[in-house]
């Protein structure tokens, strides 16, 4: 009977063996895949952002978003960090496979022997396993499953990965965790500087880092940190001088704030890819903090004035960086510390002027020293003034730019076009820049756009930029450079910029007025050659200051973050001083070359700038953009024919040609001259039209009201409309002007060419005759309320 059932059982063991087989196969197969699968990331952790300079130092750092301050993974850890936590936690690091059977085997036996849990022999791959889930509760089971996903781990990664791993997870105490976090915060330096002392301080730390803090239990600290120290020395891992003096090192009172030099750029990585990573920036972090330094000491002085809020950036031309960023002042919450004012849209003021010269170069349509109209003017509904409500008549162009005058900016600006100037501000990068042309109108080059220092600033270093690459052996291309300094790209748009407009652009800002009796001015004046500009938006709320060399371009902004205007928050008083501070804190520099072939010596008129026409009599040579050479030719020199005495203009009408004197002669529109000669005592005034003599070159221009004008006049508090001022220029002030209003006669005025009128509300026509007869017709309209 039992022969029988064993013969059955033989038959049916091949069927039993095959699905043993199978089966024990697939069980491997699961258990293999288990043991050499781990979590992918191993840990799933939170981990602080952190803002380092170019030389690797921190600049700041944000906590994590648990609330831990935990550094991301560094690749390397310090050889004294290593040689210390192998010596106190794990001697055969190198050698064993994630479990040490020596370290466990004596454990079994203390722990035996003290009848309780005094030795858990975890390796530091044992560690990382247990941090990277959170440290679970302590059982056999689960230092059973340590251990195995332990030999996993080395399977997986290297022995320095490992290391770097434990390094970057290991808690330190509070909310510190990671090497490096911890470095920071007990002795306020990266860990490749740590002393053998501060080492192996942090290396007894995550053995019991709730019952072991620096604040506490600090003779328990020092205790395990000098047997430590003991055991380098056993081992000539140190010599006895350094393990003498490492002794004597006290140990951290309490912990440290982390450095916080740019914590405005650093916000700027709080959210999208590069939160809870280690930015490597390429801001220089000693010249960070003397920028920071200068910022708060004139932020001291303005606050004094209620201005609150300043923000610089200093960009590296040649390796197209941001070196030194500072978003706003310490101001405090109630002043709006925390917002970057360095990307915050604000009016331009007149930042934008040199932009809109340089184009004007560029296309030919002007000369450096171009005379440009000085007088008040009005432009249908807008009437721009200047700054100091003084006007010249007609001003050279780059003498415009750097007395900063808004009315010849507007003629200008009317002359090359609203749109094509709004279209290449927004080619240049200044973002801001997104509503239509007409909405902005002439007002564009005074401020009636918003745009932002950094944007502002990375223009101008684009156009520095391309003057340093300039190559005379190079043909110059229709492509012009853009640079992103925020996110480090260089965009190329097909847009030709003349090195040659460039460089006399910069020129012309290195003649900028620097104000009398300031001693930081004359301390700068021989220092370094800087183009400069500054800017001052309507209501003093927006100062602006840019400089510019071949190596850095620096950008300023003073102001309040609320938009509050303070009186004297101009350009000139409080982001010029702080500019000037910044540049003196940079290296040397140097000055663009010219870029001989980019531009011409031509021969120009002395006294209008423009090039020379026949009539000129005063010539110079100077060297203008290559785009000059179709440029318009001198308007205001024309030949005129006096008397021999040079007293009346004749002609061969009324006068013998043999008492004709022919003579060029600078003559300027009426209303220009009448400003002009005020300043200009050469300047001679075209003498009269001889009586019987016939000349079409007028005499008169209306200074108010301009052309097509609608004159708004308040009734008074009587009922009646209250009275406007009409006032015309004569080329000579002495002839008697007989006023017309309506064909209705109101009198006549010498010299001083002005009538105060009382028009009622509705269209009126003014007729002007000077006593030669010359009529000048302007039609208007009066609005009351």
């Amino acid at each position: 009977m039992n022969i029988s059932i064993e013969n059955k059982q033989r038959k049916k063991s091949p069927l039993q063996r095959g699905f043993r087989g199978v089966l024990f196969s697939l069980v491997m197969i699961l258990l293999l895949a288990y043991y050499y699968s781990l979590p992918s990331p191993l840990f799933n952790a939170s981990y602080s952002t952190v803002l380092e300079s170019k030389n690797g130092n921190l600049l700041g750092a944000k906590i994590a978003d648990d609330g831990q301050w935990r550094f991301p993974v560094s690749k390397e850890v310090p050889e004294k960090f290593k040689t210390s936590i192998i010596e106190f936690e794990d001697n055969n690091f190198y050698r064993h496979p994630g479990v040490d059977p020596i370290a466990v085997g004596r454990a079994v036996i203390q722990n035996y022997e003290a009848g309780e849990i005094v030795s858990g022999a975890s390796t530091l791959s044992m560690q990382v396993i247990r941090l990277s889930k959170k440290n679970p509760e302590r059982t056999v089971w689960e230092k059973l499953k340590e251990m195995v996903q332990a030999t996993r781990l080395e399977f997986s990664y290297s022995k320095e990965e490992i290391m770097s791993l434990y390094a970057a997870h290991a808690p330190f105490g509070g909310n510190v965790v990671g090497l490096e976090a911890a470095s920071w915060r007990y002795f306020g330096r990266s860990p490749d500087k740590l002393s053998w002392a501060e080492s192996a301080m942090l290396s007894v730390l995550p053995n019991s880092p709730a019952l072991i803090h620096p604040g506490r239990n600090r003779e328990a600290l020092k205790s395990k940190r000098d047997r430590l120290l003991e055991r380098l020395y056993q081992k000539g891992k140190i010599d006895s001088l350094t393990f003498e003096l490492a002794l004597l090192e006290k140990l951290p009172s309490k912990p440290l704030p982390l450095p916080n030099d740019a914590p405005h750029y650093l916000a700027g990585f709080y959210s999208g890819s590069e939160a809870g990573k280690k930015i490597e920036s390429k801001i220089d972090q000693q010249l960070q903090k003397r920028v920071n330094r200068a910022v708060e000491y004139h932020w001291e002085q303005l606050s004094a004035n209620g201005i609150h809020n300043a923000g610089v950036v200093v960009l590296n031309v040649k390796t197209q960086s941001i070196e030194a960023y500072i978003g706003n002042t310490k101001s405090g919450k109630e002043h709006n510390d925390q917002v970057n004012v360095n990307i915050a849209p604000r009016s331009t003021g007149s930042i934008l002027k040199p932009f809109l010269y340089m184009l004007k170069l560029n296309e030919g349509e002007l000369l450096p020293n171009s005379l440009v109209p000085d007088v008040p003017s009005r432009f249908s509904d807008y009437s721009p003034k200047n700054f100091t409500r003084t006007y010249s008549g007609s001003v050279p162009a780059s003498e415009a730019l750097a007395r900063s005058l808004n009315v010849p900016a507007v003629y200008m600006l009317q002359d090359y076009g609203v749109p094509k100037f709004h279209h290449y501000l927004k080619e240049f990068g200044l973002s801001t820049i997104n509503k239509a042309p007409e909405h902005y109108g002439l007002t564009l080059i005074l401020g009636g756009a918003e745009g932002t220092l950094l944007d502002i600033t990375s223009a101008y270093a684009s156009f520095a930029y391309q003057l340093n690459r300039y190559d005379a052996r190079v043909p110059e291309s229709d492509v012009f450079s853009v640079i992103d300094f925020e996110n480090g790209k260089i965009a190329e748009k097909e847009i030709e910029i003349s090195s040659g407009a460039i460089w006399s652009t910069f020129e012309a800002m290195t003649e900028v007025n620097r104000p009398e009796g300031e001693n930081f001015w004359r301390r700068f004046e021989g220092s370094r050659k800087v183009a400069w500009k500054t800017g001052t938006s309507y209501g003093y709320r927006d100062a602006w200051a840019i400089g510019i060399t071949p190596e850095y371009v620096v950008g300023v902004w003073v102001g309040n973050a609320d938009g509050e205007g303070r009186p004297n928050l101009t350009g000139i008083k409080t982001a010029a001083p702080v500019l000037f501070d910044v540049f003196n804190s940079l290296p040397t520099t140097s000055w663009f070359k010219e870029p001989l072939y980019e531009t011409k010596k031509i021969s120009v008129c002395k006294i209008s700038g423009f090039r020379a026409g026949q009539y000129c009599d005063r010539l110079d040579t100077l060297s203008v953009p290559e785009s000059g050479l179709q440029s318009s030719v001198c308007p205001f020199h024309k030949k005129v024919h006096v008397n021999k005495e040079e007293s009346y203009r004749v002609n061969s009408g009324c006068i013998a040609v043999s008492d004709i004197k022919s003579k060029n002669w600078f003559v300027l529109p009426a209303d220009e001259e009448w400003y002009y000669r005020k300043t200009h005592t050469e300047y001679k005034v075209l003498p009269p039209l001889a009586e019987g003599c016939e000349e079409s070159l007028a005499s008169m221009k209306l200074m108010y009201p301009f052309q097509k004008s609608s004159i708004y006049v308040p009734v008074e508090l009587d009922g009646k409309t209250g009275k406007t001022i009409f006032e015309v220029a004569h080329r000579n002030p002495e002839t008697r002007v007989y006023w017309h209003l309506d064909d209705q006669f109101l009198g006549e005025t010498s010299h001083f060419h002005q009538l105060s009128l009382s028009p009622k509300p509705g269209k009126h026509t003014l007729t002007l005759i000077d006593e030669f007869g010359e009529r000048l017709e302007h039609k208007f309209q009066i609005i009351s309320n």
